[in-house]
């Protein structure tokens, strides 16, 4: 599986591709960041990230694309352009039927540290680690990228397969007769 991880922010939009699958050893791909000048206006600055992020589309052809979930920080002009980043980038994939697939920072940190509280350095050195790189990827943001590629790897198909199974359960009782679907619930616990 190939997978292309953002780490999205308006300023530095971290990018990286990795492929592997759960039990086999990893390969980075490709790593980079997508600049945008801080003094653009906001308009031009997502532009640069959309053909920053298809550029990345177009290389390396991802059979998926994580991106880190937002969390509400106490800079509300910090998220903000976070979440328009990461609503480009998740418009990029889906407009090429890519699926995308998002995962929140602990996640990621307990997914490649095993510690959802690890800090920039420990994730850093496990990407360096896992990937089996000579240095460690910088800036952060990349090395974050690369972080929420591998984290999908190795969770993201359980994710995906649950998530599958709640929808085919949602679809059989939608399609159930109303008297059977009210005798299937009394026995069940929701």
């Amino acid at each position: 599986m190939r997978v292309l991880g953002v780490d999205p922010g308006l300023t530095r939009c971290g990018v990286g591709v990795v492929d592997g699958a759960p039990g086999r050893p990893l390969r980075m791909v490709g790593v980079g960041v997508v600049r945008t000048p801080a003094e653009a206006e906001i308009g031009q600055r997502l532009l640069l990230v959309e053909q920053g992020i298809e550029g990345w589309l177009d290389e390396h052809r991802p059979d998926l694309v994580a991106v880190e979930r937002v969390f509400a920080q106490h800079n509300v002009r910090t998220v903000m352009g976070t979440a328009q980043a990461s609503a480009v980038a998740m418009l990029c994939a889906t407009r090429r039927g890519i699926p995308v697939t998002l995962h929140t920072p602990s996640e990621v940190k307990a997914a490649v540290t095993g510690s959802g509280r690890a800090d920039k350095a420990q994730v850093t050195a496990m990407v360096q680690r896992l990937l089996r790189l000579d240095a460690p990827p910088k800036p952060a943001d990349a090395a974050d990228a690369l972080a929420l590629a591998i984290c999908h790897i190795w969770r993201g198909g359980a994710t995906n397969r649950l998530e599958a199974a709640v929808q085919a359960a949602r679809s059989t009782s939608r399609s159930m007769p109303l008297k059977a679907r009210s005798t299937s619930v009394k026995g069940s616990i929701l």
